[in-house]
């Protein structure tokens, strides 16, 4: 039976070459007796692979018995597994076999491995290894011949450091690992599992199959579904059965998306913009500017304050000291002025004049210009007597008369 064949027995949809390889392992490993460890995330198809080994191994013939271990409750599922006696606790009124004595000769998939109690984790690894178990209230000891193959949705090596999973049965059962990789990783097979969906629901309920359109396939492919598989077929059924048109166009398919997770979807390119929406648009872009504006004319005003004087004592020497120390970074910056990468011109789509942007951010900028008024302004603070400039700026004094010269102040 060939890989084709096989996808079609188990209803399997796909040609990503991670889903073949995962197929491939699984049917060579079936005729061994060796535990398997499937990982991958919810939604993916876990539950066919073990299906696949056990169909194709000497235990066919055999039971077959697949368990959730997250959906039993931690106080029951040592009688689950293994069975309880008669009156072991309240609510046993008579003895039970358990799934490893039920399957004896066959496989047991126990799935979301990793939710089981460390206490019945340690009743696994004894079972995994002699082939042992005791029910639970007795001190029999039985034996039983049943393959493991287990699976899980979550990092089980993080799960170890974290002191949730012991590591000697995480490597008793990850004797051969297969990976199902998620439905992100396998976009060549959204479009096709996509089909197959809705042609079985229109098959099931009597009506017409739905189709997308372009612009809702490429939202398909670009989507990251968090939910795999199962996600993609839930949604189908819900458009199937909702939507009266069976074209389905992106506008539609979004709705049914999950508000979450639509950050990740592509952006849409709208080349009619809505004039209100623009409107709404520019008005926060000016109330940012005006804001920036207003910040930057506050500043100018505290700094024009300073040079005219007008405060105490005290408040004109810590405002010098605080002057002194911005005057030095700013000097420090000039020296060594850092360097910028080039930037980026975004191109006028919308018909927008911002007035006076270019003016704001030069004179924002402009260092060379607040210098030369604050040289200025200190000079005339000290009648031109450059020493007691000097020390107010917080340079040497043959700096002040470099600069002095250098801008041709007067």
């Amino acid at each position: 039976m060939d890989i084709q064949e096989i996808k079609q027995r188990f209803g399997i949809i796909g040609n990503a070459a991670e889903l073949t390889r995962a197929i491939e392992v699984a049917i060579q490993v079936a005729p061994t007796d060796l535990s398997v460890l499937i990982s991958g995330e919810s939604g993916v198809g876990k539950e066919s692979f073990p299906q696949i080994i056990h169909s194709f191994s000497h235990r066919k013939h055999g039971k077959y018995i697949a368990v959730n271990c997250g959906a039993i409750p931690e106080g029951t599922i040592d009688s689950e597994l293994f069975g309880h006696e008669k009156g072991s606790f309240t609510g046993a009124l008579t003895d039970r076999k358990g799934y490893f004595e039920v399957t004896d000769g066959g496989t047991l998939f126990l799935d979301e491995i990793g939710e089981l109690p460390l206490s019945t984790q340690v009743r696994l690894l004894r079972v995994l290894e002699s082939g042992e178990f005791i029910r639970v209230g007795s001190s029999q000891v039985q034996k039983t011949n049943v393959r493991v193959i287990a699976a899980t949705n979550v990092d089980l090596t993080k799960a170890i450091r974290e002191n949730q999973f012991r590591e000697d049965l995480y490597y008793r059962l990850n004797t051969v690992p297969i990976k199902i990789a998620p439905l992100r990783e396998r976009s060549g097979d959204v479009l096709l599992l996509f089909r197959k969906f809705a042609s079985d629901f229109a098959e099931k309920y009597k009506m017409p199959s739905i189709r997308l359109a372009e612009d809702a396939q490429k939202v398909m492919l670009n989507y990251r579904w968090p939910g795999n598989v199962r996600q993609l077929k839930n949604i189908t059924e819900q458009i199937s059965i909702i939507e009266t048109e069976r074209d389905i166009t992106a506008a539609k398919l979004i709705h049914y998306l999950p508000s979450e997770n639509i950050e990740v979807l592509p952006a849409l390119y709208n080349k009619g913009l809505d004039e209100k929406t623009f409107s709404s648009e520019r008005e926060i872009l000016y109330k940012i500017l005006f804001d920036m504006k207003k910040d930057m004319n506050d500043l100018k005003k505290l700094v024009h304050d300073f040079m005219d004087g007008g405060q105490s004592p005290k408040v004109q020497e810590d405002n010098s000291q605080l002057f002194r120390k911005l005057y030095q970074e700013s000097e420090d910056v000039y020296q060594n002025p850092p360097t910028y990468p080039a930037p980026v011109i975004l191109k006028n789509t919308i018909h927008n004049n911002i007035q006076d942007t270019e003016e704001f951010v030069e004179e924002s900028l402009s260092l060379e210009d607040k210098e030369i008024e604050m040289i200025r302004k200190s000079l005339e603070k000290h009648n031109g007597k450059r020493k007691l400039a000097a020390s107010e700026l917080g340079i040497s004094e043959r700096t002040l008369y470099r600069k002095i010269k250098e801008y041709n102040i007067g």
